[in-house]
């Protein structure tokens, strides 16, 4: 039987975006996680010469390989080599890969409520089984070693995002350490989405590899790098799947686009320029952290990185799809409502992404402010 997933509720939401767009509003785009600043120039130059001089096809790059592994001694100081990095079409197919290598149909894989949707939806279309842990303020809206400790019986697989999405909480080294320890003597195999990794405010962001060789390690060119559009990720493999990934790769994928992979490669050396960016994000975050209690947002998960804040709007809805549905028509504000990322309590939510300009995010603050004080607050209209 064919596996039935939800949608991605947040795909609506851009769906009324761009009608209204279209119809010539103004709409300000904080629903996705994507930044709004494009690639780094010099990787756009280098698009702009291998267009004229390659003719492209099937392809690997060994240089971009090899740029990857040194990218995990600089940043964590961590041994990979290049035969364990699967290039991918972004972290979407590094996840499948991940799942459907490490996994059987029916196997059990545990993971944070709230999360992201692509998670749960994966493991149901794959014919396997989402073990959600509730992870609320208490956890800062992470899993733990001992909430992994306590599920029985113990799952196949467990995926910790760190940051994550939709809070853009870090979990701390020792517990991502205890959460190792936990996994090796369960038997549980850890995949790792380290996709917002360079992006964190203050905080630490250690990869799963410093803990565990053996995890599997999702990442991509489309946050940290600005290179959403162009469809480029890896997967990280230990030795003893290197076989298994590139089968699963060359026959579900083949390769990620060519011209991305040139591109990256150069990307990886722009570091003046990402930096940039996140100084962007990080005045951003300010910005909204001021504002957001002045909206009656004062309950958020601690965005310790990605560029995120998931706000509690209970005392204004218990329906955060038609919230920010309403919020859309009447401000042309677009952001994403939480059933998408925890359908049990998601309805008393919504998040709200700030890879935008500082000026499109004071903007948004602008519009927001009277339509929330307009609002009934604690009647949940």
């Amino acid at each position: 039987m064919t596996a039935q997933i939800e949608p991605f509720k947040t795909m609506f939401v851009s769906a009324l975006a761009h009608k209204l767009r279209s119809a010539g509003r103004s709409v300000i785009h904080m629903e996705f996680g994507q930044p709004s600043t494009g690639a780094p120039a010099a990787a756009i130059a280098e698009a702009h010469r291998v267009l004229d001089a390659d003719p492209m096809g099937y392809w690997e790059s060994q240089p971009l390989k090899a740029r990857i592994c040194q990218h995990y001694a600089e940043w964590y100081g961590v041994t990979v080599q290049p035969a364990q990095i699967v290039l991918t079409c972004g972290a979407s197919p590094a996840l499948v890969l991940a799942l459907s290598m490490s996994f059987a149909p029916g196997a059990r894989v545990a993971m944070a409520r709230p999360g992201y949707v692509a998670y749960r939806n994966n493991l149901r279309a794959l014919h396997m089984d989402p073990v959600e842990v509730q992870c609320g303020e208490a956890e800062r809206f992470q899993l733990s070693a001992a909430a992994l400790a306590a599920i029985e019986p113990a799952p196949d697989g467990v995926i910790i995002a760190s940051p994550a999405n939709p809070t853009g909480t870090i979990i701390p080294r020792e517990e991502l350490a205890a959460i190792a320890k936990v996994c090796r003597e369960r038997g549980i195999t850890i995949i790792s989405d380290e996709i917002y990794h360079g992006i964190a405010y203050g905080k630490e962001t250690p990869s799963i590899l410093e803990v565990e060789p053996n995890a599997l390690v999702v990442n991509s060119f489309s946050k940290y790098f600005s290179m959403a559009g162009w469809r480029l990720g890896w997967l990280v493999v230990p030795e003893s799947g290197i076989d298994a990934g590139r089968a699963r790769m060359s026959n579900l994928f083949l390769t990620p686009p060519s011209l991305a992979q040139h591109a990256g490669l150069i990307a990886m050396d722009c570091t003046a320029e990402l930096e940039a960016y996140l100084a962007t994000y990080a005045a951003n975050r300010e910005m909204l952290l001021a504002a957001l209690p002045e909206l009656g947002l004062a309950r958020i998960a601690p965005p310790d990185g990605a560029f995120y804040v998931y706000a509690d709007i209970a005392e204004f809805t218990d329906d955060s799809m038609q919230f920010c549905m309403q919020l859309l028509e009447d401000t042309g504000v677009a952001t994403a409502p939480g059933i998408d990322f925890d359908p049990v309590n998601g309805h008393r939510f919504m998040r709200i992404s700030f890879a935008v300009s500082t000026e499109l995010v004071a903007d948004a603050i602008a519009r927001m402010k009277p339509w929330f004080a307009a609002r009934n607050r604690g009647s949940r209209s």
